[in-house]
């Protein structure tokens, strides 16, 4: 199952997405024994104009991103606390289910479209603070990672 971290925007050459990178590699690397995998970033554009995309908007270029047959995981405030087992058990759920693609989804800077976050298979917080679209990005890369080493019974993730 192909691995997902989709997010408006894009980051350039900053150390963050430097980072984001690196655990996405490390996780197709670990995750590829397992069936996960290839993890990669897919930055999304929205079109250009004089004003800032509505939700609705930044929602339809996700979705044509993707494409179809993508279980989407929606990166809300307002979702689920998971600790990283229950992340890892629910990426392999997904894949046990059959499933060929699974993407967690960061919206702009007003966060994703309501009917993007009803339509998702589970929304995911990280917690109650507000955090920048580059660190979210790089965290959730690490817990992509992370998923697959406690998958493979890797030593990485400790309890």
């Amino acid at each position: 199952m192909k691995l997902i971290l989709a997010a408006v925007g894009r980051l350039g050459s900053t150390p963050e997405n430097t980072l984001t990178r690196d655990y996405l590699q490390r996780a197709s690397n670990t995750g590829r024994a397992l069936g996960l995998g290839p993890a990669e970033l897919l930055e999304i554009e929205t079109k250009k104009t004089n004003k800032a995309p509505t939700k609705a908007q930044e929602a339809e270029a996700i979705l044509t991103a993707l494409g179809e047959g993508v279980a989407i995981v929606a990166c809300d405030e307002r979702g689920e606390l998971l600790t990283s087992r229950q992340i890892a058990a629910r990426i392999d759920k997904f894949k046990d289910r059959g499933e060929r693609k699974m993407a967690f989804v960061i919206g702009g800077a007003d966060g994703l479209d309501p009917e993007l976050v009803k339509a998702s298979a589970f929304t995911l917080a990280f917690g109650p603070q507000t955090w920048p679209h580059a660190l979210v990005r790089l965290m959730l890369a690490e817990q992509m990672y992370r998923a697959t080493t406690i998958l493979s019974g890797s030593p990485y993730h400790r309890d």
